[in-house]
């Protein structure tokens, strides 16, 4: 089975060898000045170059932080020297000191890989001397800790890292509890050791879960979520019985059509009540009821019809329109509701803010549902 590819382009394989390159050479020459010629003992441990792997490659893995290496390195460092000075057995001592320094850097949440190779180092080479946990061990880790603090901030690694929160623990709800509750389940289920913060992992999910929902937003257009049982009228039915419609079916707008299908108006209650303006003392029905004599620019009366109070500039989109294009005419120019048209100028379907919202909340669905259509709304075309 291949090898799963490093998730890393050329320029952050380039930042990790130079950081690492970097931290051991400042480390040894630092080191090297320290320990003068008074001791036989290494002025560089090997396990340091596992630990600069962590530090300049991984800096975000909690077992690449600051306490997890330098309380990793030097504590594994003690395990494996009181094993050499309390076993005789060196085979027994190398097991003895990995064993028991895993089991205190679980116990002290400082778990480091090269930790293991510390106490091991020590147990082989029987020292037992602790002033070797002080120097070169202690003394190794923190500078290489110092010099990743450092490089990883100038080059915009933010080392120690400080797990990602990307919502607010302020303004949680009962929705966020439950994703917490799941995520801590699933862990508990793994039961493993994972190699990012638990923090950081929910983190990446979110991000996860926003762009898949930000690509499934880009391809969702007009004729996926519009509703398509419309009631319409034409422009010369009575108003009474438009009115009759609004009550009826309970909707919010009537769109009007000529016989061809195409849309010439909308006419909503608002349209009804901007004509009633100004009348006290009258019921709205009475007022409906007297809404005749209008003219048309002579003197001959006729009946109060749709045509004569429908808005006649109506905002239309077309079937194949995305729905992110749509969003901003409900959010800032105050539309309820937006016919739709097909490539011949016909009515096909109307979208409105109810149908937006479910469009959204069902955007992480299974593929292939649709929004269902709008509630009261009958199949029927109504012309007069």
């Amino acid at each position: 089975m291949q090898p799963a590819s490093v998730g890393a382009d050329w320029r952050e394989r380039l930042r990790v060898v130079v950081g690492a390159a970097l931290g051991i050479l400042a480390t040894a020459l630092v080191c090297r000045a320290l320990s003068g010629s008074g001791t036989s003992w290494p002025w560089l441990i090997a396990p340091l170059g596992a630990s600069a792997v962590l530090v300049f490659a991984v800096p975000a893995s909690p077992l690449a932080q600051p306490w997890s290496i330098v309380a990793g390195n030097t504590l594994s460092a003690l395990i494996g020297i009181a094993c050499v000075r309390w076993v005789g057995n060196p085979e027994i001592a190398a097991a003895l000191a990995v064993g028991l320094a895993i089991t205190l850097m679980f116990a002290l949440r400082c778990l480091h890989p090269p930790g293991g190779a510390s106490a091991l180092l020590v147990a082989l080479n029987g020292i037992s001397d602790p002033q070797f946990a002080l120097t070169p061990v202690l003394v190794n880790s923190v500078l290489l800790v110092a010099i990743g603090m450092i490089y990883n901030g100038a080059t915009r690694r933010p080392y120690p890292h400080r797990p990602t929160v990307a919502a607010s623990r302020q303004a949680r709800d009962d929705e966020a509890d439950a994703v917490d509750a799941d995520l801590d389940a699933v862990l508990a289920r793994y039961n493993q050791v994972l190699d990012v913060s638990r923090d950081d992992l929910k983190a990446l999910l979110q991000d996860t879960q926003l762009s898949a929902y930000q690509r499934k937003l880009a391809h969702l257009r007009c004729g996926d979520i519009m509703s398509r049982n419309l009631v319409t009228v034409g422009y010369q039915m009575p108003l009474q019985q438009a009115w009759a419609l609004f009550r009826e079916h309970r909707i919010k707008a009537l769109p009007v059509v000529n016989a061809s299908g195409a849309i010439v108006g909308i006419v909503t209650p608002a349209d009804f009540m901007r004509e009633a303006e100004g009348v006290s003392g009258e019921a709205f029905e009475t007022r409906l009821r007297q809404l005749r004599g209008w003219t048309d620019g002579t003197a001959s009366a006729r009946p109060g019809l749709v045509g004569d109070i429908m808005t006649r500039k109506v905002r239309v989109a077309s079937v194949s329109r995305h729905l992110a294009e749509l969003i901003p005419l409900f959010g800032s120019t105050g539309h309820h509701h937006i016919p739709i048209i097909d490539g011949s100028d016909r009515l096909v379907g109307i979208v409105t803010q109810s149908d937006v919202v479910a469009a959204l909340s069902r955007v992480g669905s299974a593929p292939g549902q649709s929004a269902p259509d709008k509630v009261g709304d009958e199949q029927q075309t109504l012309h007069s």
